[in-house]
């Protein structure tokens, strides 16, 4: 495979090339951007690698030239870049294929990302948290061929998580550790030390080990991200993990009788005497700005895919996040929503399918979604019994020409849930489900 690398920085070209020689790659260098640009045209490479400023023309400037040839399929690309500026004006392109990476880089994301970008697989983009996007990111490892991005909602304020939030000012650790053990390539015993909670030890009590492991990191790398980037490392993670910002955030929810909730945990627990009373609208505070890697992650997609979970605090908690809605609404992805098995007391107290998709769609902007994956697992009726005394039911649709009025999307029926201890999504159902539809390309209809 060939690449071509445009840098003029004699040390950096050095670095890459001795990196990249072990994987035997036939790599061409050119110092400018006009030497890129005739070199990209006139010969057949499977990627380009470029540094933001090259000489008689910058990056962007390749990139748009590039993109506006006629009949010319430009090869992936990945940018190099060495501040927050240069990569909001990258941003701001919508370059299709391009990946960027901050300068200095790890060296272990730097060749992820090459090999992403060279062996053309499915990139798929997971939005959510808790235990559906954990089932989900489960499940989607297990198909050939699929790039997994996790993008993890950054508002809980409960358990183990809330205390060491408080405790340490750090982002919630709790679904980020999720979603990377599941992307974990690491011994089964390693993830289940990362899953360890005590039970006992005065403050240790309550706390996963890998909450705790996330919290370190962030002390001694300064911040989520790179403590992110650190323990995946160590998990040997099959993919990527991001958080949804990295603004800490309290989230909010205003009733429709006036009444406001402050925090994930009371959103969660939310539940009214009178179950018509539904959530009018959901914010945080202070106001959250995206993380710029998961808009990165969302334009360069081939499928989006929003929950399962709970729907305001695992799912709408990204879609408010300052400019998520908008580049899942831009970008040129296939948008997937998965509706939850059962409804949820307070929060989706008494919704249908056609609720949840109102909710999607009215944080969304637009109706922008290509599928609708809904269950039709039928369950005991002992189970039945159990969770309608908890005031829980299937999610389900009496009005189907209501829901098709809502959204453009396909709306599939498959059996995607199991029933053992509780009844949930099923990660090996869900990826067998997802798996045809991805196959089938998701034309809304």
């Amino acid at each position: 495979m060939r690449i071509l690398l445009g840098t003029s920085d004699h040390d950096l070209e050095t670095l890459i090339r001795s990196t990249l020689e072990r994987f035997k790659y036939d790599m061409v260098s050119v110092d400018n951007g006009f030497d890129v640009f005739q070199q990209a045209i006139s010969s057949k490479f499977q990627l380009l690698i470029l540094d933001f400023h090259l000489l008689r023309m910058a990056a962007p400037e390749v990139l748009r030239r590039l993109q506006a040839l006629q009949n010319f399929q430009a090869p992936p690309v990945l940018c190099l870049t060495s501040s927050e500026g240069q990569r909001k004006i990258l941003d701001q392109g919508h370059f299709k294929k391009t990946e960027i990476i901050s300068k200095p880089f790890p060296i272990r994301e730097f060749v992820e990302k090459v090999r992403r970008s060279l062996h053309e697989e499915t990139r798929v983009v997971c939005l959510g948290g808790g235990t559906g996007l954990f089932t989900l990111l489960s499940g989607l490892k297990t198909l050939p061929g699929v790039r997994l991005t996790s993008v993890v909602s950054m508002s809980d304020d409960g358990g183990s998580t809330g205390r060491l939030r408080h405790m340490f000012g750090v982002l919630p650790p709790g679904d980020i550790r999720r979603s990377l053990v599941a992307l974990s390539a690491a011994p089964d015993l390693v993830n289940e030390l990362m899953q360890f909670r005590f039970e006992r030890g005065g403050e240790l009590a309550g706390h996963t080990l890998g909450n705790l492991l996330l919290t370190a990191l962030c002390e001694m790398r300064g911040g989520m991200t790179p403590a992110v980037q650190a323990l995946g490392e160590i998990l040997d993670i099959q993919g990527e993990v991001i958080p949804v910002t990295e603004n800490l955030n309290t989230l909010y929810a205003e009733l429709e009788n006036g009444e406001t909730l402050k925090g994930e945990s009371a959103i969660d627990l939310f539940e009214s005497a009178d179950p018509s009373i539904r959530i009018r609208k959901l914010w945080q505070e202070p106001e959250a700005a995206a993380h710029p890697e998961a808009l990165e992650a969302l334009w360069n997609a081939k499928y989006i895919i929003m929950g399962p979970g709970d729907l305001f605090t695992s799912v709408v908690s990204n879609l408010i996040v300052r400019g998520i809605a908008e580049s899942i609404a831009a970008s040129p992805a296939r948008k997937i929503y998965i509706c939850n098995v059962m409804t949820e007391p307070g929060e989706t107290n008494q919704f249908q399918v056609s609720d949840h998709v109102a909710e999607i769609l009215k944080y969304l902007g637009k109706d922008c979604l290509d599928a609708v994956l809904c269950s039709s697992t039928h369950f005991s009726e002992a189970a039945l019994a159990l969770y309608s005394k908890r005031k829980q039911a299937p999610v389900s649709q009496k009005d189907m020409a209501a829901l098709q009025g809502l959204t453009r999307a396909k709306i599939y029926w498959e059996d995607i849930a199991s029933e053992e201890e509780l009844v949930r999504h099923d990660a090996l159902k869900l990826a067998a489900a997802l798996k045809k539809i991805l196959e089938a390309g998701v034309r809304g209809g």
